[in-house]
């Protein structure tokens, strides 16, 4: 409320802030209460039986704070929590940032209600942006609240909600005020890691190699992206008159999603990546994705500097959040670059025997 006060251009957004996350604090019930309940759907209470042991595992095996959060359910009766608005100019990957208090700076607005999310996007539209709309099913107030479990975290499998909680953990770990890029790549490498050493802990080898599965397609699809980008990149920068880089722009993401189409009719079964290639796909949509996934190859080869070592990783982390913006963006620039060479020994060597089929 204090925001709304010192704040009054934007007033509007953030009382919808406000009495968004009151609505979902008042909605939230003690975990023990509804797992009592004979009425709580047998899907919803093996979940959140899920939620327990995951929260356990983060704090023992992935060094994650403990925390208050996660011991509700708050079902909230929509699919999502709240819908995150992207924007970025017509011939510019450079997202369109909102600045709030404590968060700092990102590259998107988040709104409880769809509707007023959908206005927001087509306000920036009629301004000549490309925007994007991503449903978030949870999000983190970074140990501000104790953040409940919701029904929107519940519809991936055992395996996605115990990675959505490490992610959200992630964020109360270490966050760095205006770094969108580096809190989720971040985030995205401990859900990741540690989703890996969920499974392995409880010897799930069909999982682990679903989950493998998964990673290895998606980083094909995102050298796809990482193909679209530095295409566009060179549209944006060129002298040609307008018109001519609208059409090359629109060729370039024709061509993705091509290349796109091609590489998944060798795929017959799930996982797929239909929804990053869908109509609409804009710079926005480029935006939202690189928001999470840019700088996870940089934090792997962290880890991997500190020997797959998670406290001396965190401890590396935070060091690189308490430097100046210039420098940590260098130094994460060199992280992506021992990747790159990592990822290219990798290669050369004789492949790995694993159990995977």
């Amino acid at each position: 409320m204090l925001a709304a006060v010192l704040l009054p251009g934007c007033t509007s957004y953030y009382l919808q802030a406000v009495t968004g996350q009151a609505a979902l604090m008042r909605t939230r019930e003690p975990l023990e209460q509804v797992l009592a309940d004979p009425a709580t759907p047998a899907p919803v209470r093996r979940q959140l039986l899920v939620v327990d042991a995951a929260l356990l595992f983060a704090r023992l095996a992935l060094g994650l704070p403990p925390t208050s959060s996660y011991r509700h359910y708050a079902d909230l009766r929509r699919p999502y929590v709240v819908w995150n608005v992207f924007a970025a100019p017509e011939f510019s990957l450079q997202p369109r940032e909102w600045c709030y208090p404590v968060a700092g700076c990102t590259a998107y607005r988040g709104w409880f209600a769809e509707d007023k999310a959908r206005a927001a996007a087509a306000g920036l539209a009629a301004r000549g942006y490309d925007v994007f709309i991503g449903g978030v099913a949870a999000y983190s107030t970074l140990g501000w609240f104790a953040d409940p479990v919701l029904n929107t975290m519940l519809g991936e499998d055992e395996t996605g909600l115990a990675g959505l909680l490490f992610h959200e953990l992630a964020h109360q770990k270490v966050y760095v005020p205006g770094d969108t890029l580096f809190n989720e790549g971040f985030a995205t490498l401990v859900e990741e890691e540690g989703t890996r050493r969920w499974l392995g802990s409880r010897r799930d080898q069909a999982g682990l190699c679903a989950f493998q599965a998964r990673q290895s397609r998606r980083a094909v699809v995102l050298r796809i992206v990482g193909e679209l980008r530095t295409a566009l990149t060179a549209i944006y920068a060129s002298s040609a008159p307008v018109d001519q880089r609208r059409r090359e722009r629109t060729a370039a993401f024709d061509q993705a999603r091509a290349s796109y189409a091609t590489l998944r009719a060798g795929w017959p079964a799930p996982p797929w990546f239909d929804g990053w290639f869908a109509p609409g796909l804009n710079n926005a949509r480029l935006v939202a994705l690189s928001s999470y996934e840019d700088y996870v190859p940089a934090f792997r080869a962290l880890l991997a500097r500190d020997g797959g070592d998670l406290p001396r990783f965190y401890a590396s982390v935070a060091g690189l959040g308490k430097l100046e913006a210039e420098a940590r963006g260098l130094a994460l620039q060199d992280l992506l670059q021992e990747d790159l060479l990592q990822a290219a020994a990798d290669l050369s060597g004789a492949p790995a025997s694993g159990k995977c089929p």
